[in-house]
């Protein structure tokens, strides 16, 4: 059974940068699509950005399109999810998840993290 960790929020500056962890157990990460996740204060859950399993394409979502920046570190069994550039409106819990194909609708993954918050504040 595929389980997922998440690590790395805090508090960020706007601005400024962060990195989350996402490191798998049970299953290699490397056989799933892996996706980050969202969810702000008072909003849905939305997605963020994927990484293929296939060929190792990624998607981002247009808010984070040319900030965020998603990679894998197989040595660790981990998907990385670099944020540059942060925004207020990036405040929010971040979860990443596994399934079987790159999707931006929750129900396509059944694996997810606990979560993991992301603050930006000045």
């Amino acid at each position: 059974q595929l389980q997922l960790v998440e690590s790395g929020g805090g508090l960020g500056q706007p601005g400024g940068s962060l990195r989350l962890s996402c490191v798998g157990s049970g299953a290699t990460l490397e056989d799933y699509p892996i996706s980050w996740f969202r969810k702000a204060p008072g909003k849905e859950r939305e997605w963020v950005s994927c990484i293929s399993s296939a060929d190792g394409s990624t998607y981002y979502a247009e808010s984070v399109k040319g900030r965020f920046t998603i990679s894998r570190d197989n040595a660790e069994n981990a998907v990385i999810l670099r944020m540059d550039s942060l925004l207020r409106e990036d405040t929010a819990v971040y979860y990443c998840a596994a399934g079987a194909k790159c999707a931006w609708f929750e129900e396509s993954y059944p694996y997810w993290g606990q979560g993991t918050q992301v603050t930006v504040s000045a």
